[in-house]
C-alpha cells in the first residue's frame, strides 16, 4: 500500500468509525467522506460520481457486471478466452460464448464478430453483455478497446460492454478506457490501495441485477455496510496513481527494459509478449528446459517474489489458460515466469533479480544435466 493511502484510512479505523448508512451526525460525517471518495474516483475515471459503485474486490465487480447483466436482461454473455477467471468463469457458468484470442492474448475481432452474428441468429435471446479486458492480468497485453467496442456496437448493439480494467489503472488513462465501455471494474490493491476494496463503474441508464441485496446501499446496486476506511484509502491511492502515471510509465518502462536486457543472456529465453504491446509493469517470459515450480522455489528462497501465472490462482501450479489460449506450446509454458514491477520497484531490485534468476536457471539446468548423465 501507498503510505498516503494508509494515512488516509487510519482515522476511519479508530476515531471516525460510524456507519455511513446511519442517521446521526457521526454517520453523516462518514457518509460525506464516502461521497468525497466517490467524486475523486469519478474524476480519475471520467465518469459521473453517481456511476461509481464501491464493492469488495475486482472479482466481485466483474461478477456483478456479467451475472447482473444476464439476470436482468436475459440472453447470453460473451468474453475472450484470455480473461481473468472472475469473468471467464461467470461466462462459462451462464453457458455463454468464449472467443478466441490472437498470439498476444488480445481478443480476435474476426472471431468476435462471428460469435456475435451467430448469437443474434440463435434462440438464446441475443447477447446481453460482452467482456473485453483492458490489460491482460497475466501477460500484460493492452487491448484495442476502441476496435473491440466498434465490433460489439455494430453486431450486438443492445449488449453491455464490460471491461476488467483491474490491471490497467497504473498504466492507462482510465478516461480513455471508460469512453468505450458501459461498465468497468477496478481493484484497489493493484494501484497501492488496500486489499478487499473494488470499484464497479456503471454508466447511467445501464441496469444490472444486484448480486448483494439487503440494505439498499449504492443506490440498490450493491447492498452492505460501507468499508469507509478502505474506500477513503482507495480514492487517495487512485488519485496519486493518476497524478504520477506518465512519469511512472517512463520510469518503470526503463526498469522493465533493464530487466529484460539483463535476463537476455539466458539461453532458451522467450519473451511472451513484445514490450510495445504490453504495459511496463509486467514482463512475462518462457524458459526452455526449466520447470516453473522448481524455479519459483529457488526464487522464493532468495526473497525474489515472482509467479508462473496470475497471483489470483491460489498458488496452484496449473497450466495457464491464458498461454493455452494464445497458442503457446506446452513445452514453453511449463517454464513460464511472470515478473511484476510497480511504484516500489528500484534499480537495485532489478539488478538483484537479474542475478538471482540467472543463477537459479543455470543451477536447475546443471542439476538436470547431471541427472540425465
Amino acid at each position: 500500500m501507498r503510505a498516503e493511502a494508509i494515512a488516509a484510512m487510519l482515522p476511519y479505523l479508530a476515531d471516525n468509525y460510524a456507519n455511513p448508512s446511519g442517521s446521526h451526525r457521526f454517520s453523516r460525517q462518514a457518509r460525506q467522506v464516502v461521497d468525497e471518495a466517490r467524486e475523486t474516483v469519478a474524476a480519475v475515471v471520467g465518469c459521473k460520481p453517481g456511476e461509481v459503485v464501491f464493492t469488495g474486490c475486482g472479482s466481485e465487480s466483474d461478477n456483478a457486471a456479467i451475472l447482473g447483466a444476464v439476470r436482468r436482461h436475459g440472453g447470453i454473455a460473451v468474453c475472450s478466452a484470455a480473461e481473468h477467471h472472475a469473468v471467464l468463469h461467470c461466462v462459462e457458468h451462464l453457458g455463454g460464448r468464449v472467443v478466441a484470442v490472437d498470439s498476444a492474448g488480445s481478443i480476435d475481432l474476426t472471431a468476435l464478430r462471428e460469435v456475435l452474428i451467430a448469437a443474434a441468429d440463435d434462440s438464446s435471446g441475443g447477447v446481453s453483455v460482452v467482456a473485453v479486458m483492458a490489460v491482460n492480468n497475466e501477460v500484460g497485453t493492452m487491448t484495442d478497446l476502441a476496435a473491440a467496442a466498434k465490433v460489439i456496437r455494430r453486431f450486438a448493439p443492445r449488449a453491455i460492454v464490460h471491461t476488467d480494467a483491474v490491471q490497467a489503472a497504473c498504466w492507462l488513462d482510465l478516461r480513455t478506457v471508460w469512453s468505450h465501455v458501459d461498465t468497468l471494474a477496478l481493484s484497489a490493491h493493484k494501484f497501492g490501495g488496500p486489499k478487499g476494496v473494488g470499484v464497479l463503474i456503471v454508466r447511467e441508464g445501464v441496469l444490472l441485477e444486484p448480486l448483494v441485496m439487503g440494505g439498499g446501499q449504492e443506490r440498490d446496486r450493491r447492498s452492505g455496510t460501507h468499508n469507509t476506511a478502505g474506500i477513503v484509502a482507495t480514492a487517495e491511492a487512485l488519485r496519486l496513481t493518476d497524478l504520477e502515471r506518465e512519469t511512472e510509465r517512463v520510469r518503470i518502462g526503463r526498469l522493465r527494459d533493464r530487466l529484460l536486457t539483463g535476463l537476455s543472456v539466458i539461453d532458451g529465453l522467450r519473451v511472451t509478449v513484445p514490450s510495445e504491446t504490453a504495459v511496463p509493469g509486467v514482463l512475462h517470459l518462457c524458459l526452455a528446459d526449466v520447470e516453473s515450480e522448481a524455479l519459483l522455489y529457488l526464487l522464493d528462497e532468495a526473497n525474489i517474489c515472482a509467479s508462473a501465472a496470475s497471483a489470483c490462482a491460489s498458488g496452484a501450479m496449473e497450466p495457464s489458460h491464458v498461454l493455452a489460449a494464445m497458442g503457446i506450446d506446452p513445452e514453453w509454458s511449463r517454464g513460464a515466469l511472470r515478473l511484476s514491477l510497480g511504484h516500489t520497484t528500484t534499480e537495485g531490485d532489478i539488478d538483484r533479480a537479474i542475478a538471482v534468476i540467472t543463477g537459479s536457471v543455470n543451477r536447475l539446468r546443471e542439476l538436470s544435466h547431471r541427472l540425465r548423465h
